[in-house]
């Protein structure tokens, strides 16, 4: 196990929340000025601080602050910035080359991440892997070999998904502001169904299921939908866990109709959720997988795997891109799954979800604005309401999201309504730092609600 229960140092910085400013300090105020110049004004920032270094769960700004990381780079890096592993991988890489690309001349790197991944993705079926840079670009090339493979156009997704930035995958995203404002018209043949929302929709999983599966089959017909994709666990949407019952009635729904079941656990996957992958907690063994975020501690790397017949299927040179599986991100793959093998973070994970979930409880009962307290594993959020309803507050999530920034700790919001605190450790944060947090979280909670 990786966690540290001392403030001693990993990579040279020390395991403890340190404010020598007030946040954001001078520096990276001056820096942020800098930014406003030279940055498109359509790159958001959430907390405008410039890091200089970060290991564990600790990141450090320019004016020497040392603040709790609770968002992970949005869930990328599971192992700790630094990994030990990694570090050492990427920089044997790069001096021996950065890039040849693959389609032009291969090498081992990329062959090992995609038996890594054909190893670790749920069930035993051959598989076969192709690697690319992003998570919305998995997403795309997965939708191509759905279309492919089954020779069908449309594309069922849900409410409250998320599945990227381009043009096919804002199709497939949900949510408006800020993804999709201005920005169509978008792909067509994607079709959105509802989904299985347990705290406001109050249905059993096989119950929303019913519902999507008789939109399906009323207003596009099983036979003419070449996948259903959806994140086992939603990210952006809210970190919404849907009923039990839900992804397997929909997966034996595919089944039946030809169509190819997609799960995409870009943000799920690699440990996250006390599983290598969220599919695994219903049993689910998805036709193809969507991979990125954790895979690779950091550097851009993406993964679609799935069942051997569909990926050798696509016809030579219809998958990859320049850049796509990159032998220095490859390296940081392999530094990264042996980082998890090595320290068990699977079971860390299950470790911070035990620690989390008791202490967010107590929170919702002690203010009365936590409607519910959800999530697996290291992937853990809070959806706040006005007192006595279920409905949303972003105004109350904003004002405790920027309360916990002042206090040092890297806090992220989501969901739909704007009103979820979502939470994503590195799965080697140290306890104490993990105790700490909560402890912040809970302080500007009641002072938000006094």
């Amino acid at each position: 196990m990786t966690a540290i229960n001392d403030d001693s140092a990993v990579n040279g910085i020390m395991q403890k929340r340190v404010l020598t400013t007030a946040i954001p300090g001078p520096q990276s105020q001056t820096l942020h000025q800098r930014r406003t110049t030279a940055v498109s004004a359509g790159v958001g920032a959430t907390l405008p601080i410039f890091i200089t270094k970060a290991a564990g769960g600790i990141v450090v700004d320019v004016d020497g602050n040392q603040l709790i990381d609770f968002g992970s780079g949005i869930a990328v890096t599971s192992v700790g910035n630094s990994a030990p592993a990694v570090v050492d991988r990427i920089t044997a890489q790069v001096k021996d080359f950065t890039h040849t690309c693959f389609m032009v001349t291969e090498y081992e790197e990329y062959v090992e991440v995609c038996e890594a991944l054909n190893r670790l993705t749920p069930g035993t079926h051959e598989k076969r892997s192709a690697l690319f840079n992003t998570g919305a670009e998995a997403v795309e090339n997965a939708v191509k070999i759905a279309r492919s493979a089954t020779g069908r156009q449309a594309i069922a997704v849900f409410e409250h998904g998320y599945h990227g930035r381009t043009n096919l995958t804002l199709g497939m995203t949900a949510k408006n502001m800020p993804y999709k404002h201005t920005f169509g018209p978008f792909a067509p043949e994607i079709y959105r169904f509802s989904t299985s929302y347990p705290f406001h929709d109050e249905l059993s999983g096989a119950d929303a299921a019913k519902l999507a599966i008789i939109r399906m089959e009323k207003e596009l017909g099983g036979s003419n939908i070449a996948a259903i994709v959806l994140e086992p666990i939603q990210g952006e949407g809210g970190f919404v866990v849907p009923a039990p019952g839900f992804m397997p009635a929909l997966a034996d729904y595919a089944k039946a109709q030809g169509i190819l079941f997609i799960a995409d656990e870009v943000q799920t996957g690699f440990c996250r959720t006390g599983n290598w992958f969220a599919s695994e907690h219903e049993g689910i063994v998805p036709d193809l997988i969507t991979t990125a975020k954790g895979i690779a501690g950091g550097m851009p790397l993406a993964g679609v795997t799935g069942r051997a017949d569909i990926m050798d299927a696509i016809h030579a040179g219809g998958l990859g891109g320049t850049y796509g599986g990159n032998p220095v991100a490859c390296a940081a793959a392999l530094g990264s799954i042996e980082t998890m093998e090595q320290f068990d973070l699977v079971n860390r994970a299950k470790e911070i979800e035990a620690i989390m979930v008791p202490r967010l409880n107590a929170i919702a009962a002690q203010t009365g604005v936590i409607g519910e307290v959800r999530g697996r594993g290291a992937m853990i959020a809070v959806e706040v309401v006005l007192p006595g309803t279920k409905n949303p507050d972003p105004e109350l999530t904003a004002k405790v999201a920027k309360a916990c920034h002042a206090q040092g700790l890297v806090v992220l919001t989501a969901g739909t309504y704007g009103n979820v605190l979502r939470f994503l450790p590195p799965l080697v944060i140290p306890n104490h730092l993990l105790t700490e947090a909560l402890d912040i979280i809970t302080e500007q909670f009641v002072a938000a609600t006094a």
